[in-house]
């Protein structure tokens, strides 16, 4: 009985159609014309061993690296996942294999460690998912003849990577300046934690509220859970002078909506919320969240294309961006 269930490869295709590896290594990649009679011979063989080549099979016969790393803080928070989606769904089109490094520490030996961990594979290139600290720190800590790319929300002056950005200071600024036209004499703020003091969706709002002539009320600092922006609400729900809030993503403007409700104020009769993001719930709460739309999937895909163009060209590529949008729904209204 063959208890030896390890998938095939080049050399079991080799031996089984008595042929040599460098035949082999031909007929599959179909760079040097053999005669049909010995290309029927070897694929003859691929199919009764049901081999299927695996990237560092491809990368041996073909001289071409074909794995991806992306590395990243989260895997299954709401922007992180979907932009993996975007970046493998991409890579996969393009015809190379995603490796995913999760670093989930800002350690410095941890840091080192998952970086080295992913330089031991064959790698084309690496992607980060920075939108976090520790996204920032791993992007910083990749040597410098590796072809990277960062996917990241706010835009880093004289970053030395090239990034595909969201704009989510853009977005910042849209969402508060649209409460303020509602007549809301300022906004509140409730914060995911930022990279950086002046950077994405706070930097935004308060810039839209200094060119409004708008006071600034105190940034109320949150995670990214719907219990932190309960929390943060409760602290503002006491003072009467609080009749907008921007949230820093639809599950803190949920949150925040839910300690509002459980006091029996209304929304937005009582308080308007905005969330960020436009996570799939926030239309199907009650009311709706009026928020910023932020395409991760997109995001994923730039990100892939300036790799795939620094790896077919050479040439380091040109940041990406793309605007965001405000969806009017019903969580926000002229105050009383």
């Amino acid at each position: 009985m063959n208890l030896d269930h390890r998938p095939a490869g080049l050399v079991d295709v080799a031996a089984k159609a008595g042929v040599s590896l460098s035949t082999v290594s031909r007929v599959i990649t179909g760079r040097t014309r053999v005669s049909e009679k010995l290309r029927a011979k070897v694929m003859a063989a691929v199919d009764e061993l049901n081999y299927r080549p695996n990237a560092a099979a491809q990368m041996l016969v073909s001289g071409r690296r074909s794995t991806i790393a992306v590395m990243a803080r989260n895997t299954t928070r709401f922007g992180y996942a979907a932009t993996l989606e975007g970046i493998e769904e991409a890579a996969r089109a393009a015809g190379y294999v995603v490796v995913i490094t999760v670093i989930d520490s800002n350690d410095a030996e941890e840091i080192d460690r998952g970086v080295n961990l992913t330089l031991s594979q064959f790698l084309a290139g690496a992607i980060v998912i920075e939108f976090d600290e520790v996204g920032v720190a791993t992007t910083n800590a990749l040597p410098e003849d590796l072809p990277v790319v960062a996917a990241a929300g706010a835009r880093r002056r004289a970053a030395e990577r090239p990034h595909a950005y969201l704009d989510d200071y853009t977005g910042g600024r849209l969402a508060t300046e649209y409460l303020l036209s509602l007549g809301h004499r300022t906004v509140h703020h409730i914060a995911i934690p930022a990279t950086r003091a002046q950077s994405g969706r706070a930097w935004g709002w308060r810039r839209a509220l200094q060119a409004a002539g708008a006071p600034v009320p105190e940034l109320a600092q949150a995670d990214y859970s719907p219990t932190s922006g309960y929390e943060a609400a409760l602290s503002l729900i006491d003072d009467p002078d609080v009749t907008a809030i921007l949230c820093g993503n639809d599950e803190l403007a949920i949150g925040a909506a839910r300690a509002y409700q459980e006091r029996g104020r209304r929304i937005p009769e009582s308080v308007s919320i905005v969330g960020f993001d436009d996570q799939p719930f926030a239309q199907m709460w009650m009311p709706s969240i009026t928020t910023v739309a932020q395409d991760f999937v997109d995001l994923g895909r730039r990100t892939f294309r300036l790799l795939d163009e620094w790896l077919q060209t050479g040439t380091r590529p040109s940041d990406s961006a793309v605007r965001p949008r405000l969806v009017v729904r019903e969580s926000a209204a002229s105050p009383r």
